[in-house]
């Protein structure tokens, strides 16, 4: 009993001696401000720096596209700063940058900049007494992997601070349309510079939060962070582009760009009944995520004003059926159209021989059909068959009217677009001829999209959109929804239905000027045109604009599509670009056979349609089981044993030998074989791993860089070309 008394009193005596000693060191230490042990001066540490307030950048709503695939997105990324004060400090740890020579050396190749341009940014902060210093650009939207390497370094005194970029992963995607945001220091957030991202940065901005903390002078967090304001991340806007319409209309243009030499081309892709836009394109374009070299920010679709050539040649002859003053079957004299304008009568009047002041006017290239129906006039596009409609059949002034109606020389009104109107030139006679075959005035595609849906859709005339809606992440809620507005009548149903017959017989007539756009598994329609490009007063005789106006199925018109380029190339260029995008927009709505194959590869002839199963969340054997059987091509992502992704999705249509990606939870990802893949493949590829592949050119891949079944991640430097 003695004994266990005495170790009880020698336990209380080493308690009491060590709670003396915590006791002594807490009254010294608030007495002298110096910790007793460590002689760190805790006063000195919490100078200056105790209350924190912390600005929380909240999150840019996304930009999505019809099918919920992400267009614009914020990502998160480090900015890097340097403290290079010696106040800056933990006892006898270096919490400051002492040597700058060797700080600089090992960051250069990081931040891909000189070594002597980091010594000399960290030097100057140092003589200006400053505490801490950045490194500009290159310092900012640093990659998580990146920042793990440098902190790998241990280098004292660099520290990070999160950040974000706006990121578009698929780089050029109706550039000009949907614009880009950049980080803007004023603010602390993403601003919205030009397009759509401009137009609703109100609504895609996030309202930052606010939290609170303690913190040492050395960097050191004192207790946890209060959240005085909760960050709001801003709304996403859903549009009616479809992703996969659009990479194959920028693809396209891309490559018409190339072949026909061209200064400019544009496009747009519409739903004709209800005026949803599922593409959108004008080239020269650039790159979302670079925006380097940009040669112009006009959105070329809705502000280029142009002259339209032959494709405004459809609603004079729209005007003069539904005007009861059309006959088909009448004839008409070609070759040229010598006239005079009667002042005393108002009419022009057509003459044998040239007139004294009056400039003749010509079908194209010279041609003379002699004497033709008004019905083949239209296949074949002769000028003088619509000077003479003017003349003896439709007032000028009553086809005036029409182009009211059809909402020419005026903005269509399309929400969140920057728009053209166009130039009427209407006063003189000459200029009311050349106005019905697409000279002398301008107008926009935007204009021609909305009129020419009056022809596909039964003379109802529709406004189009891509703006499908937007909403708030966090509830759902539909804070604005677009909707099909029907805009006029401007025809009726009939004059509608004999216009379809006349494109018709433009597209599927062995000599029909838009044979060239004709496709086997289904029946197109459509207007073409050429125009003159009037420069410094006159027309350049070496460069014009070529479009065409088209829509499918014939019978049911789905999809219409306005694809424009400006060249020095009249009668050698193709429309194997054109169906390219085109046929990709009527699989997007199942408005066609479902035969996707490039024309022009004659490999196979058995081609056939399957339904994509469902396969995601099962094993990769039940995967295989599926998609057995089918005449496809299976990139598989990942080395894993179950199914996590897949593309196209479930029940969409897929067809012979198309590209099927598999991905599974394993986390080896090796480089496939990319010989021959779209440009949209590459950008499923690269949505689906998250490994950024550099493209250049325009086609399908013909090289790549890294070889097939190379172990690849995000950090891997990927690129292919297209040819």
């Amino acid at each position: 009993m003695k004994r266990a008394n005495r170790k009880i009193v020698w336990i209380m005596s080493v308690i009491a001696i060590a709670c003396s000693l915590v006791v002594g060191n807490a009254i010294y230490t608030m007495a002298t401000g110096t910790h007793l042990r460590s002689g760190v001066n805790i006063k000195e540490s919490w100078t200056g720096a105790e209350n924190q307030i912390n600005e929380v950048v909240a999150d840019r709503g996304k930009i999505k596209d019809r099918n919920g695939n992400t267009i614009a997105e914020d990502l998160e990324t480090y900015s890097i700063y340097a403290i290079v004060s010696s106040s800056r400090k933990s006892g006898d740890e270096i919490q400051y940058v002492k040597n700058v020579d060797k700080t600089a050396k090992q960051l250069a190749p990081y931040l891909n900049m000189e070594e002597t341009e980091i010594a000399s940014i960290l030097q100057r902060a140092i003589d200006h007494d400053q505490y801490q210093t950045e490194f500009g650009a290159r310092g900012r939207n640093l990659k998580s992997a990146v920042k793990e390497e440098i902190e790998s370094l241990e280098l004292p005194g660099i520290e990070f601070s999160k950040s974000s970029v706006r990121y578009y992963p698929s780089g050029k995607f109706a550039s000009t349309l949907i614009g880009f945001a950049t980080y803007d220091e004023n603010e602390n957030r993403q601003v919205g510079q030009m397009g759509l991202e401009a137009f609703m940065d109100q609504k895609l901005k996030g309202v930052n939060g606010i939290e609170r903390y303690k913190q040492t002078i050395s960097g050191a967090q004192l207790g946890s962070k209060y959240v005085e304001k909760q960050a709001v991340d801003g709304n996403d806007v859903n549009l009616t582009l479809d992703k996969n319409v659009q990479l194959a209309l920028e693809s396209a243009l891309a490559q018409t760009m190339t072949d026909f030499n061209c200064k400019r081309a544009w496009a747009i892709i519409m739903e004709c009944e209800t005026g949803r836009i599922l593409g959108w394109s004008g080239y020269p374009t650039f790159d979302l995520n670079e925006k380097e070299d940009i040669e112009s920010y006009l959105d070329l679709p809705s502000s280029f004003n142009f002259e339209p050539g032959s494709v405004m040649k459809a609603f004079t002859y729209a005007a003069a059926i539904n005007e009861g003053v059309y006959d088909g079957d009448a004839l008409v004299q070609t070759g040229t159209f010598n006239w005079y304008y009667d002042a005393e009568n108002d009419d022009i009047v057509r003459t044998n021989e040239a007139q004294p002041g009056y400039w003749s006017i010509h079908d194209a290239l010279g041609k003379n059909w002699g004497m033709i129906s008004f019905d083949k006039a239209l296949t074949y596009s002769a000028n003088t068959a619509i000077c003479q409609l003017l003349a003896d059949y439709l007032d000028p002034d009553v086809f005036e009217s029409y182009l009211d109606r059809f909402g020419f020389f005026k903005e269509v009104g399309v929400y969140g677009v920057s728009e053209g109107t166009g130039e009427k030139n209407f006063t003189y006679p000459v200029e009311k001829l050349t106005t019905g075959f697409g000279q002398g005035s301008s107008v926009t595609a935007l204009q021609l999209m909305q009129a020419y849906s009056a022809i596909f859709n039964e003379g109802k005339m529709v406004k189009p959109y891509y703006i499908d809606s937007v909403v708030n992440p966090y509830n759902g809620e539909v804070l604005y929804k677009g909707k099909t507005e029907i805009t006029g009548e401007p025809i009726t149903a009939d004059t509608a239905a004999q216009m379809v017959e006349l494109l018709d017989a433009v597209v599927n007539s062995e000599d029909g000027t838009g044979r060239k756009y004709a496709m086997d598994d289904v029946r197109v329609i459509a207007k073409t045109g050429t125009a003159e490009i009037a420069e410094n007063g006159k027309y350049n005789a070496s460069v014009y604009i070529n479009s065409v106006m088209a829509a499918a199925p014939k019978d049911d018109p789905k999809i219409m599509m306005y694809y424009a380029f400006e060249s020095d190339q009249y009668l050698t260029y193709t429309g194997d670009n054109f169906k390219q995008a085109f046929r990709e927009a009527l699989v997007a709505v199942n408005a066609m056979g479902g035969v996707t194959h490039d024309e022009s590869d004659n490999s196979y002839t058995n081609w056939q349609e399957y339904s994509m199963p469902a396969i995601v969340n099962h094993s990769l054997d039940y995967a295989n089981q599926k998609l057995e059987g089918m005449d496809v091509n299976i990139v598989m992502i990942g080395n894993g044993s179950s199914v996590v992704k897949q593309y196209p999705k479930a029940q969409e249509a897929i067809i012979t030998k198309q590209n099927i990606f598999v991905v599974t939870e394993g986390d080896n990802i090796v480089m496939p074989n990319m010989n021959g893949w779209t440009l949209k493949d590459v950008m499923t590829f690269q949505e689906l791993t998250g490994i950024e592949i550099k493209v250049s050119g325009s086609g399908s891949v013909t090289a790549q860089n890294v070889a097939q079944g190379a172990t690849i991640n995000s950090e891997s430097d990927i690129s292919v070309t297209l040819n």
